[in-house]
């Protein structure tokens, strides 16, 4: 063997051998203002230079740890039996970066919240290297960062929080104590948080969302899953959390004013409340865009699932086996849309599709009608980044009147959304 090449191999081994295990350092080694703690953003160099300063003066993340002193965590720790929310495993486990002592550095502190590295990943092996010279992102990557310029990656990051994990969940109970129910969008969250790094891609959140629809509904069929195994037997089945909520938490009237009703039960008896497909109503019209015969097989396994976990009588092997078949469907799905390209006029084409799609999406409950106002936001808004609209005042009006429809959850009304749908469908270029 050539002597330089066995010198970089030798020398590849002994660096796996004595490399320590990575270790979260906490955000306050990001905060200097040489690094990421600085005010103003700078434009010569490859990061913005404020992302410390942005996170903890502007992102809810910096105070998810705060949130669980307030009076509905105390009242939520009471009802669940749990002596301090701020102490309890199953809080902590995503309102800070909750990772084992063995993991943690010195600088280490839970109290900080959700955190640089609950993103990034643990930074003590790359937290040093990368601010030197011709030290590049991939490198980065190889030393323990996450890498969240990939959709799929980011995505998956951001819901085992905001949808769950095999370790973290939000089940029917915490909601009953007065947990939220977990919904999520990865661009209009990511544009809420707000965006603390550069990007090149006018079109970027198209791909974030379009992809983050088809990792969502991967992660919720694998959590059906999941809710379907032995440590699951003793709570009752289906898991409430996995349905439509406000099929049975909505406002009642008078029978000659329902509108549900009116609308019948497709695919379920009356009475039995329905599986979730909120994570579907949207994705569907973005892989039709992608891959139309992908999407009617996708179309065909959820209609079985749905069928299965709306049937008040659910078979768990049954369910679990729709679900993981359905799952690998979606991820497959997930990974193809991640590197389509996306541009103005296929987002043009989403935007549409998805605003004519208005009398399903309606009909799938509040929940697929938040994700399709979510969508059609984002997807509206990075259309006209590039082309601004003529009728620009009209339509952002349209949209928020789709936002109104969906204020009040248990108020919420199909033919209305409907109709709300049509009439911006109507106005959009």
């Amino acid at each position: 063997m050539h002597l330089a090449v066995w010198l970089v191999l030798w020398s590849g081994m002994l660096l796996a051998q004595t490399a320590e295990p990575p270790k979260y350092t906490g955000p306050g080694s990001c905060a200097s203002p040489s690094c990421h703690g600085g005010v103003q953003i700078r434009t010569n160099t490859s990061v913005q230079q404020n992302e410390y300063s942005t996170w903890v003066v502007k992102d809810k993340h910096a105070h998810a740890f705060a949130a669980l002193a307030n009076p509905v965590a105390v009242r939520m720790a009471k009802i669940l039996g749990v002596e301090k929310a701020d102490a309890a495993p199953k809080c902590l486990g995503c309102h800070a970066l909750s990772v084992p002592e063995a993991e943690r550095a010195r600088t280490f502190d839970s109290t900080d919240g959700v955190s640089c590295e609950s993103c990034h990943g643990p930074a003590s092996n790359w937290l040093g290297p990368h601010t030197t010279r011709g030290w590049t992102h991939e490198r980065s990557i190889a030393a323990g960062m996450r890498d969240l310029r990939d959709p799929v990656r980011r995505a998956e990051n951001c819901l085992t929080c905001h949808l769950g994990s095999a370790d973290k969940a939000v089940d029917h109970e915490m909601i009953a104590a007065g947990h939220p129910d977990l919904y999520f969008e990865l661009a209009s969250f990511t544009a809420a948080m707000p965006r603390h790094w550069k990007e090149e891609d006018p079109f970027v959140d198209v791909r974030m969302l379009a992809t983050g629809q088809a990792v969502q509904l991967r992660e919720q069929l694998q959590r059906v899953a999941r809710d379907t195994q032995s440590k699951a037997q003793a709570k009752a089945w289906p898991e409430f959390a996995d349905l439509d909520c406000f099929a049975c938490h909505h406002s009642l009237t008078n029978a000659e004013n329902s509108w549900r009703q009116e609308l019948g039960y497709a695919g379920r008896r009356a009475g039995n409340p329905p599986w979730n497909v909120s994570r579907y109503a949207v994705l569907r019209q973005i892989v039709n865009e992608v891959d139309r015969e992908g999407g009617r097989r996708l179309e065909t396994e959820v209609e079985k699932l749905y069928a299965i976990m709306s049937s008040g009588n659910a078979d768990r092997t049954q369910a679990a086996a729709q679900a993981r078949a359905t799952s690998e469907i979606a991820g497959r799905l997930a990974q193809q849309i991640a590197a389509a390209p996306f541009d103005q006029a296929r987002t043009q084409r989403l935007l549409q599709a998805i605003a004519r799609d208005g009398d399903y999406i309606s009909r799938q409950g509040e929940r697929a009608a938040e994700q399709a106002a979510m969508a059609l936001q984002a997807l509206y808004l990075a259309s006209v980044s590039q082309t601004p609209a003529a009728n620009d005042t009209q339509i952002r009006a349209g949209l928020r009147a789709l936002f109104q429809q969906v204020e009040n959850p248990s108020a919420y009304n199909a033919p209305k959304f409907a109709e709300q749908m049509r009439a911006l469908n109507q106005v959009l270029p």
